[in-house]
């Protein structure tokens, strides 16, 4: 199925019939109307953008004029066959790992995009994960756009991607995917981490928060609470982001003369009740820094049901900031992302390797704020 990201922008500037044409015209390019080509009727866009007959009825007289529409006697509206928005230009978007810190990221590329009149392709389905097949064969659509030059000035010019984590092979299939879209000619953007495992650097841009400034940052705030046998707890095949974190983590304990066991790293599903039982009964740990908050809410579930409470027992603290790490109990100690600005940054960046397919690849790096609550056993230090 075709995937869009569904926002709504309209220009304030613009009369309200160019803005809804121009909207109209984007969602054509993203292949919004499926197969049977259907476009809303005159009602449904006036309920849609709060506007009269008379101007839902201009702003598809424009795209008929433009030779994208057509207009069926009883039947309605629909795209054109083979149509080419002539003046639209394409991003693509492939985040594989639905979550709400993605979801924030994508949301803010759209109006980004959308302000810039390009219309941003969502290679997958919005409302689940894609498959490695699901993102190969969305690569190669974004590729066959800008090869055949779908939408009128030159295709897809780059794609914003968010490499896999979490499977086995995530390194050469992130590669292959990447460097295909390189090949194409297409600027690529990455997303929260590389497709190499640090400390290698690929050749492309990539844009997120300072992973090993965010590590060094939890670390030192739980030893200034008093803790002394932290470890970190992470799922298998993480990112290479998780593992900067792990390093400064480390970095953090040595410059105050710890020295991290040789077991530091907890590797296993925080939902897998052998994973807690092995964690709760090993008892050498005051702290457990978390690879996301989803880890850590988790966790902190587990070890409950084992008797272990937080932060009494066992300061956590996570990554993210999402939602609900303010409404678990107690609530969750966590790094903030700053979305709007990572996005903001990545749409700059893409702007500018499109302009400058030269320029050497570039670490945008976004510091990272801590937001202190109860799971660590204080308000702030």
């Amino acid at each position: 199925m075709t995937g869009f990201l569904p926002v709504t922008f309209i220009m304030p500037s613009a009369p309200k019939h160019q803005a809804i044409s121009r909207e109209l015209l984007a969602e054509i390019a993203e292949g919004k109307f499926g197969s049977s080509g259907r476009m809303p009727s005159e009602s449904q866009l006036c309920r849609r953008f709060s506007v009269s007959r008379p101007t839902a009825a201009r702003a598809l007289r424009d795209l008929q004029d433009q030779g994208l529409i057509e207009r069926r006697a009883g039947s309605g509206t629909f795209v054109r066959s083979g149509a080419t928005p002539a003046n639209v230009k394409q991003l693509g978007l492939l985040i594989p790992g639905l979550g709400e810190i993605f979801g924030s990221i994508a949301g803010e590329l759209a109006a980004l995009a959308r302000g810039h009149e390009y219309a941003l392709l969502w290679g997958g389905d919005a409302r689940q994960e894609t498959s490695v097949p699901e993102v190969e064969q969305w690569c190669r659509q974004f590729i066959s756009r800008q090869v055949g030059g779908v939408g009128g000035v030159g295709g897809v010019a780059g794609v914003f991607f968010a490499p896999f984590e979490h499977i086995a092979q995530a390194t050469e299939i992130n590669r292959r995917v990447a460097d295909c879209l390189r090949q194409a000619g297409i600027a690529v953007v990455l997303l929260d981490r590389d497709i190499l495992p640090p400390p290698a650097r690929s050749q492309f841009d990539l844009v997120g928060i300072d992973n090993f400034a965010a590590g060094y940052l939890v670390a030192e705030h739980l030893l200034k609470l008093g803790s002394r046998r932290p470890i970190f707890v992470a799922r298998p095949h993480s990112a290479g982001t998780i593992w900067s974190r792990i390093a400064a983590a480390r970095a953090a304990m040595l410059d105050r003369a710890i020295s991290p066991p040789p077991d530091f790293v907890r590797q296993g599903e925080p939902d897998d009740p052998t994973f807690i039982q092995k964690l709760a009964e090993s008892g050498d740990f005051d702290a457990a820094i978390c690879a996301n908050d989803q880890t850590a809410a988790i966790l902190m579930r587990g070890l409950a049901h084992k008797g272990l409470r937080v932060p009494q027992d066992v300061r956590i603290v996570g990554f993210d900031d999402v939602r609900f790490a303010t409404l678990v109990s107690p609530g969750l100690t966590t790094v903030h992302q700053p979305c709007r600005q990572i996005a903001q940054v990545a749409f700059r960046a893409m702007l500018e390797r499109i302009a400058e397919p030269t320029l050497p690849a570039r670490s945008i790096w976004l510091t990272p704020t801590l937001v202190v609550r109860e799971s660590c056993g204080a308000y702030g230090i």
